[in-house]
């Protein structure tokens, strides 16, 4: 085995500068000595793992409107029980074109209502 073959495929972490307050920095230590975080570089790393979970892009596929029908029939077929957000999220489909099509579906008695 070569020295590529056996080197990982993760890459490295990249070391990042900013600038905080003086403020901050007061909190941070704070936090630091209250045993919360072991160092500056902790806290930093938990606060970015903590804004990159908090933000999620949404994606919408562009999708004709039977084919979404479609899909959404599909995805209650499957899961029996969804709101709309988590299919709308799970098909990558406008939050809005599904609560639109799922009020069409319980209209033509293809959906069930769960009250």
């Amino acid at each position: 085995m070569s020295g590529t073959e056996s080197e990982s495929k993760t890459p490295l972490a990249k070391a990042i500068g900013t600038k905080v307050t003086p403020r901050e920095i007061e909190e941070i230590n704070g936090l630091i000595d209250a045993g919360i975080y072991l160092s500056v570089s902790d806290f930093i790393r938990e606060a970015v793992r903590d804004k990159l979970r908090a933000i999620k892009v949404i994606k919408v596929r562009n999708i004709d409107y039977e084919s979404a029908k479609s899909e959404i029939l599909g995805y209650y077929r499957s899961y029996e029980e969804a709101y709309d957000y988590e299919v709308a999220h799970d098909l990558e489909l406008d939050y809005e074109l599904v609560c639109e099509i799922t009020e069409e579906l319980e209209l033509e008695g293809r959906l069930g209502v769960t009250k």
